[in-house]
């Protein structure tokens, strides 16, 4: 059995997939609808929606199997990421892939697949697929209505990404970001490495908002968002809180080298503002505080001490 490559952009994918919140939640009726249409659209046994996680393939809807995931080094979905095409395998028991897979070889009897990537954002998180017990062919037209399946799934999946990214500056919204950084904490526990929060206030955006415009506040917090994204890594989490409040989670990084990254960020702003001559320079009261599994049980733990201590930052320098 050929061992599945890893996507150049892994990080960036596995971040966009988590961040919709979709991984390990219960049955919906709109996915299960789809996985009914692609058993009788294409009168196979098995229709699958699946996503495929860090180490593990996970089944939002699933018909005519009784699981709900499986690890991803066995997964067939795992191979059709990795390019933007419909995968088909005829007969399984004549691809290098797949002859000796257990989903082949085993009590499931996979001996057709045909699979396509969903996308959300650029980055193919998991498929639409259909089995069969059988060999048979897959013409253009299926391949085109598979196609239209998926598409229905990337609709719906949109409609939660929705709720979960902030309209105005684009970055994870509080829904998103619990949903992502809670299972960043869960890895950070499990493998021992430094996670530190920064939590980000905007001073004087009051001020600005009340005399100059929410138009002018609604430019501000866009900007600001923009240097965010600019400045930080692609494995840390971004996040607008709420009004003015904004949200850092740093990965591998403990308190000590996270004071360095936030003042080296300051630098960075004042630069810009310099160079740009902005009318409004914007400055930040922040707060730290390193991710400990004895002591913060969840994300909400976390953003609370984090808030108190960016509210001390903010009285200190007020």
């Amino acid at each position: 059995m050929k061992q599945t490559d890893i996507p150049l952009n892994e990080k960036k994918r596995l971040q966009t997939l988590q961040s919709l919140g979709v991984l390990d939640t219960p049955n919906e009726e709109r996915f299960d609808r789809i996985t009914r249409m692609a058993k009788k659209m294409f009168n196979a046994p098995i229709a699958i929606v699946s996503l495929i996680d860090e180490d593990r393939q996970w089944f939002k809807s699933c018909a005519g199997i009784d699981i709900k995931e499986t690890s991803r080094e066995i997964s067939f979905c795992a191979h059709t990421i990795l390019d933007s095409e419909v995968l088909v395998i005829p007969d399984t028991s004549l691809d290098q892939r797949f002859f000796d897979n257990p989903f082949v070889t085993g009590e499931a009897n996979i001996q057709f697949y045909a699979g396509c990537p969903v996308v959300v954002n650029g980055y193919r998180i998991g498929a639409v697929c259909i089995s069969d017990h059988q060999p048979r062919d897959f013409e253009q037209d299926d391949i085109d209505s598979l196609k239209d399946l998926a598409a229905t799934v990337e609709l719906e999946l949109s409609i939660l990404e929705i709720a979960t990214h902030d309209e105005l500056t684009g970055l994870l919204n509080r829904r998103g970001f619990l949903s992502l950084a809670q299972h960043c904490l869960n890895l950070s526990a499990r493998n021992r490495f430094p996670v530190t929060l920064a939590y980000l206030d905007l001073n004087e955006f009051k001020h600005i908002n009340d005399n100059f415009g929410h138009a002018e506040g609604d430019n501000i917090l866009s900007s600001f968002s923009q240097l965010l994204n600019s400045h930080f890594r692609e494995s840390d989490i971004l996040a607008r809180l709420a009004g003015d409040e904004f949200i850092l989670l740093l990965n591998y990084t403990a308190q000590n080298e996270a004071e360095k990254v936030i003042e080296k960020f300051i630098g960075y702003i004042d630069k810009f503002h310099r160079q740009q001559k902005t009318l409004f320079p914007v400055s930040f009261s922040f707060g730290l505080v390193e991710f400990d599994p004895e002591k913060h049980h969840s994300i909400e733990d976390l953003l609370s001490e984090g808030d108190d201590n960016m509210y001390h930052c903010k009285k200190r320098n007020s």
